[in-house]
């Protein structure tokens, strides 16, 4: 029974008499490659979303962006097979979306002439899960998070594809000679994987088999290996292509897209704040924190407000700072101030005190100091640039300026153990500029994006 060829056809002949032990240092002769690796695959995503909508609209994927997705995946097919893919080959990669004809590895994707425009909008998710999960575990998915009680570490977790690779490596080290069965095997995993990942990437409507086609060559595909004697290639039929030019050009305008897409997002949360998240009386609040210590004062992390000769500082952009703090028992008098660190400091000497580290996480403290009460209440000493004190809800307000400096909550008469909660909150008059700034720079980022990207592509398509 003959098998009908797939659009995706990844072929690969396995070298003879290769090295044995290149490839312990093969990691680092092909960091050149996955540098470039790294920008190309930030195109492939752009020109895919691209792809996206022109599919979308017309049926189509324009054959530019087509050629240039399917030499991303050609290149990346040529790297695995040379490292740790396969490790089936000693010639190094060439640099080139091109189909080499006298190189090993070989990719292609038969372009087609029309595209469902409904599958496109699940076919990349929802379609390819069951395929998403055999991959992973031939490829290892890179790290699987493993979740633990306490701070959950990412560990990596090697795939199929990895652990035999490096059996095959170890018996080509000791023996010479590369297990052929190690081979084809390892060859159907990854011509499982690019079929995936070329669905994925919008390139075909045609489901990817649950089938591991072992070898180097494709089952039911005409496959055809030109002679090694031919040294100059043949002339291209289209004009240009994708040069070295425009292929950086693209790479450039599509990390550009994704920087603009930054910009976009901070101006949209910078205009939603200023525009609905502020109280009646201008200030954006965070959420209130609850913060208990058995010891003498709860205090901030030194905040550093820049030095007088900053051109701009953190305060000047905040504006008005306002913190209030309530204690948790009604009957108690609670203080809070702000003070220079060195004030501050000076003041609490070796003094038991919970520092807050940081606002966002209630656990973030480090207890710090071991002595006894404090010689004096908080409300005489004359370190404070603001300070309040009193039964219920204390609040101050503060036009901070450049240097460093420090939030203190304590009982007004200096006991010990402070339960309080708290909130913190600031003006920022300029966030509606801020946010246009961002909206403008993103536009302008985006334009030259969109730019770089059209004119190779309007050059490779004529």
């Amino acid at each position: 029974m003959s098998i009908a060829p797939y659009p995706v056809q990844v072929n690969a002949t396995l070298d003879p008499g290769m090295s044995r032990w290149l490839w312990l240092v093969k990691w680092l002769l092909a960091v050149p490659h996955y540098f470039v690796l790294f920008f190309l695959w930030v195109a492939f995503a752009a020109t895919s979303v691209i792809a996206f909508f022109a599919i979308l609209v017309s049926g189509r994927y324009p054959l530019g962006l087509f050629d240039f997705n399917v030499g991303v995946l050609r290149w990346s097919w040529r790297v695995a097979f040379y490292a740790y893919g396969a490790l089936g080959t000693d010639r190094y990669p060439p640099f080139t979306l091109a189909d080499v004809p006298d190189y090993p590895a070989h990719l292609e994707v038969e372009y087609p002439r029309r595209l469902s425009r409904g599958l496109v909008l699940v076919k990349w998710w929802l379609l390819a899960i069951p395929h998403y999960l055999v991959v992973g575990i031939f490829v290892g998915g890179g790290t699987w998070a493993l979740w633990r009680t306490v701070d959950p570490p990412t560990q990596f977790v090697p795939g199929l594809i990895g652990l035999l690779v490096l059996i095959a490596a170890v018996t080509l080290g000791f023996t010479g000679r590369y297990p052929r069965q190690l081979f084809d095997f390892i060859l159907g995993m990854n011509r499982w994987a690019l079929r995936v990942a070329a669905y994925a990437g919008l390139m075909t409507d045609q489901y990817p088999p649950f089938r591991l086609d072992m070898g180097g060559h494709e089952p039911g595909g005409a496959v055809t290996v030109p002679s090694p004697t031919i040294t100059t290639p043949a002339p291209s039929t289209r004009r240009g292509g994708w040069t070295a030019g425009r292929v950086v050009s693209l790479v450039i305008g599509a990390v550009l897209g994704l920087i603009s897409l930054g910009f976009l997002g901070a101006g949209g949360i910078a205009a939603w704040a200023t525009n609905t998240q502020r109280d009646h009386t201008g200030y954006l609040t965070s959420g209130a924190r609850s913060f208990t210590t058995a010891s003498y004062a709860l205090t901030s992390d030194t905040i550093d407000f820049g030095g007088s000769a900053d051109w701009v500082t953190p305060g000047d952009i905040l504006g008005t700072l306002r913190i209030r703090a309530t204690p948790k028992d009604p009957a108690r008098s609670v203080f809070i101030g702000v003070g220079p660190e060195a004030g501050v400091n000076s003041y609490l000497g070796r003094i038991g005190h919970l520092v807050v580290t940081n606002w966002a996480d209630g656990n973030a403290h480090v207890e710090r100091g071991t002595g006894g009460a404090p010689l004096a209440k908080p409300a005489d000493v004359h370190i404070w640039t603001v300070h309040a004190e009193g039964t219920g809800t204390q609040t101050v307000t503060w036009q901070p300026t450049s240097g460093h400096w420090i939030v203190v909550v304590m009982n007004e008469d200096a006991s010990a153990g402070v339960s309080v909660n708290a909130d913190a909150g600031a003006t920022i008059p300029d966030l509606g500029w801020i946010a246009a700034a961002l909206f403008a720079a993103g536009a302008i980022v985006l334009l030259i994006g969109i730019v770089l990207i059209a004119v190779p592509l309007a050059r490779v398509s004529r």
